[in-house]
């Protein structure tokens, strides 16, 4: 059977989307569980369907979806798999969304634009889910468009363990790309007992859209640099970061980031000289072409079923991560 009975006949359903399959697959593994076999399916015309090949009702069902390109079918898989479960009557639904789709668009930064983030979250409340559990928002005030419980983890213990193994915290220094990441590279910098520094991004008004010049705030003059950020996209900003850094005397760059979108030119800006290993996690399927000999990928999967367990077990997901964050 795909679910987990307690004595209390509570059932945890697993289902996933068509996005990320192995990552759904390792969740289930952690878990002891199996998938829930699901028919999705794309018509000639673009629509998609789902159904589910056993009964749902009355399960705490959680549906996994990671929203890598094409983002919006996958968006809509996901939306019709919690319609679904709503009318299979199923008891609880949690959207398992690793990357949270549009987190960029979460405010407005000048007249007549959307704030797609919130409309995202209009769209999984209306659909059906009763909570949404994600990794790394790239704004934690994303928490707040959702009117539910939002289980917002952190990829920082799996990172950090593998960094704790490979860096010597005697020549390290954490770097913030920008400003808005400064919170959490302050706590990387307090977990690893290391100095912090911060690059601050000014533009070229004649060069719309591209970073110019970097500013360094912070000693990184014959020190590892390690730059911590919540998703690397084109990789440009990444890339120009590191040569400052270089510049500026660094010995070495080390780049961390939760999400590889990678979206093209990342694969060939993150394999720059001045950049030497980018480490990620598994968030969005990273497929053979877009690998690298300087890339390592972490699994993420034994963050996600922890947490999946918590909520199923009414525990604590906050006890997870020891209230760092």
């Amino acid at each position: 059977m795909s679910e987990i009975k307690t004595s209390g006949d509570k059932r945890l359903v697993l289902v996933s989307g068509r996005a990320h399959p192995q990552l759904a697959i390792d969740i289930a593994t952690e878990l002891g569980s199996e998938l829930l076999h699901t028919d999705a399916r794309t018509f000639a015309n673009g629509e998609l369907y789902a159904r589910f090949d056993q009964s749902v009702r009355g399960s705490d069902a959680f549906v996994i979806q990671s929203h890598t390109a094409p983002i919006n079918e996958w968006l809509m898989e996901q939306l019709i798999m919690v319609d679904a479960l709503k009318r299979a009557s199923a008891k609880r639904i949690t959207v398992v969304a690793p990357f949270y789709p549009y987190s960029r668009q979460d405010k407005k930064g000048r007249g007549r634009e959307p704030i797609s983030a919130r409309l995202v979250a209009d769209l999984f409340k209306v659909a059906g889910a009763d909570r949404i559990m994600s990794i790394d928002l790239h704004a934690a005030q994303i928490q707040g468009f959702f009117d539910g419980p939002v289980d917002h983890l952190f990829a920082m213990p799996v990172l950090l363990e593998h960094f704790r193994e490979k860096l010597d915290p005697a020549t390290l220094t954490i770097v913030s790309p920008d400003m808005g990441r400064v919170r959490v590279a302050d706590i990387w910098s307090d977990r690893l007992g290391v100095p912090l520094a911060i690059i601050h991004k000014r533009r070229d008004p004649l060069v719309p859209n591209r970073v110019s010049v970097h500013e360094i705030v912070g000693q990184v003059e014959g020190r590892v640099c390690l730059l911590v950020d919540d998703m690397i996209d084109t990789g440009r900003t990444i890339a120009l970061a590191a040569e400052a850094l270089r510049e500026a005397g660094a010995i070495g760059v080390v780049v961390a980031a939760t999400h590889a979108v990678f979206s093209d030119p990342a694969v060939d800006m993150l394999q720059n000289p001045a950049i030497s290993a980018v480490v990620v996690t598994d968030t969005l399927p990273i497929p053979e072409e877009k690998r690298f000999p300087t890339l390592t990928i972490l699994p993420i999967a034994p963050l996600l079923a922890r947490a999946i367990h918590e909520v199923f077990d009414e525990g604590s997901v906050t006890s997870m991560f020891d209230g760092a964050a």
